[in-house]
């Protein structure tokens, strides 16, 4: 298991947690959670199980607990970057048909590993938020690819046992501060707080979502598994928020009208192609009222089209088509500077949203499988409320709360009363939280957003994990300003390993029990945790 920040690093921190068997954290939960804020050290690292049940009453009849031992070995060391459900070795099994091999592809029950995936070798504990944002350990994330690729653009170089970023990206080689000066130019809404959540798609080394973050703007920066390697696993390494994910044949893990801005910079997503499906998708996901940012072809084709390999008259074609997919998605062109182009998503244009309605309005070749994981299939954006600017929406009720049974605006309040007490309890217990020590966070099991929310003022980001089977609340979650995903627990998260300092679960093991196989969901949280990591789980004693 792993242990606290705060535990001494050893000289080989791949052993410190892979020899305590699954069992104890079993023990742990059954037996010790009936100690309200107790925290057990195991033998080699120290993890901090904080009570999951209520304390019994002195009635309550204590049943010895008898369980069968379980150990788990240590996966080979080609397993060092296991994402069981985004595998590259098994991609050779699905169709490449709109890159939809690299979705996700769970394995099935009889083909999931069940070891424990080691770290590289030379592994060291992570670089320390702020600083982590422009270097990191090589050996935390041993790629050569990228860096070789594209270190003429200043995407990253190697320096030593660092990685440096300078800020640099294929469409802002000279550095990503001037480029979204120039995005902040073109849409006021990005510094009085109208802007507050926004994803890039093709995120590269994300060096564009952690520029904004000192603008007060939340980033969800989204990649596949590809010939970029592991850019996903380079920004979580950073501590900027991402995700792993492409734009193909499912929708993505989010609700409709999610993001206030969608950013494309050079990201060679096919836009115009299959009937305009994948703008379709961001059309989804983008609130009434919300930007559309695009750089690179074929925006500014006039002066850049020599170096893509093209004709002009092909560029102009591309981009004139593209303007009218557009137009027809109820989007109107609402600025244009340089290689920056921005289309705002039309916040009411009832007209507009019936056209789209109408029989044969898409092509057969626009249909997206629906996945279980993103309800609503409506393309209307009539429906999403406007929202308060940054930091207002953070604690007033969101209209959302309305589509959640049994949410309402007392219900919200208290919520957000009961995570400011048990926040105040975890950092008693755990000091390390609310300091540079722990920067990527995941609550597991959230309704609201209430734990992310105590923590606003906090050193670290939270991914909000609603279950696919639970209660549909992300949509309430987004409108506060948070950002986070849909998931079936009884599978692989989508995302590296060793990419979160700390994992919250308060309520999951008794909400997925009866689905899911709990021995399978430890394994995975021992994946995603990062060597020295904690995990905690439980509720704050009532007074």
């Amino acid at each position: 298991m792993k242990g606290k920040d705060s535990k001494p690093e050893r000289k080989n921190p791949e052993r410190s947690f892979r020899t305590v068997p699954l069992t104890l954290m079993f023990i742990v939960l059954c037996g010790f959670s009936f100690y309200l804020g107790g925290i057990y050290y195991s033998e080699k690292g120290k993890f901090s199980p904080w009570n999951v049940v209520p304390e019994p009453s002195a009635k309550t009849a204590m049943v010895p607990l008898r369980m069968k031992a379980i150990a788990f070995p240590e996966c080979s060391k080609d397993y060092q970057d296991y994402t069981p459900c985004t595998d590259p070795k098994r991609w050779w099994s699905y169709g490449k048909h709109r890159l939809s091999h690299m979705e996700r592809h769970c394995p099935a029950r009889a083909q999931r590993k069940e070891c424990l995936v080691p770290p590289p070798d030379g592994y060291k504990i992570p670089i320390r938020w702020p600083k982590s944002r422009d270097e990191c350990w090589y050996r935390n994330v041993p790629y050569d690819w990228i860096n070789n690729e594209k270190s003429n653009q200043n995407w990253l170089r190697k320096e030593g046992e660092k990685f440096i970023f300078p800020g640099g990206g294929t469409m802002f080689p000279k550095g990503v501060s001037a480029y979204v000066d120039l995005m902040q130019d073109l849409i006021p809404g990005m510094k009085d707080g109208t802007i507050r959540t926004a994803i890039d798609s093709g995120c590269g080394v994300a060096s564009w979502g952690g520029d904004l973050l000192d603008r007060g703007i939340l980033t969800l920066s989204l990649a596949p598994r590809d010939n970029h390697e592991a850019q996903v696993q380079f920004a979580l390494e950073r501590g900027i928020p991402a995700i792993l994910g492409i734009i193909s044949t499912q929708r993505l893990p989010f609700p409709a009208n999610s993001f206030d801005l969608a950013h494309c910079s050079r990201c060679l997503i096919p836009w115009t192609e299959f009937g305009g499906l994948y703008l379709m998708e961001i059309h989804r996901i983008l609130r009434p009222g919300g930007f559309w940012v695009l750089s690179g072809p074929p925006v500014n084709y006039e002066n850049r089209w020599k170096g893509w390999n093209t004709t002009i008259e092909e560029q102009k074609s591309n981009f004139d088509g593209l303007k009218k997919l557009l137009t027809s998605m109820c989007f109107k062109l609402y600025n244009q500077k340089d290689d920056i182009a921005v289309w705002q998503k039309a916040s009411d244009g009832a007209a507009c949203y019936d056209q789209m309605k109408t029989p044969g309005f898409y092509p057969p070749s626009a249909s997206m499988a629906p996945i279980r994981t993103t309800p609503g299939t409506c393309p209307s954006g009539r429906a999403s409320p406007s929202r308060p600017a940054w930091p207002q929406r953070l604690l007033l009720p969101p209209e959302r709360i309305s589509l959640v049974p049994g949410g309402h605006a007392g219900g919200f309040n208290h919520d957000n009363s009961k995570w400011k007490e048990r926040v105040k309890h975890y950092k008693a217990l755990l000091p390390a939280l609310g300091t540079e020590k722990v920067r990527n966070a995941m609550d597991m099991n959230t309704l609201y957003g209430g734990f992310a929310a105590a923590l606003i003022d906090s050193p670290l980001w939270v991914m909000n994990v609603v279950s696919s089977y639970g209660v549909r609340s992300l949509g309430a979650i987004f409108d506060r300003g948070l950002v986070g995903t849909y998931h079936d627990w009884c599978e692989a998260f989508s995302t590296y390993p060793r990419t979160y300092d700390l994992l919250h679960l308060d309520g999951l093991f008794a909400a997925e029990s009866h689905r899911c196989e709990m021995k399978l969901v430890m394994l995975e949280m021992d994946r995603i945790l990062r060597p020295g990591g904690t995990w905690s789980s439980g509720r704050a004693p009532t007074s």
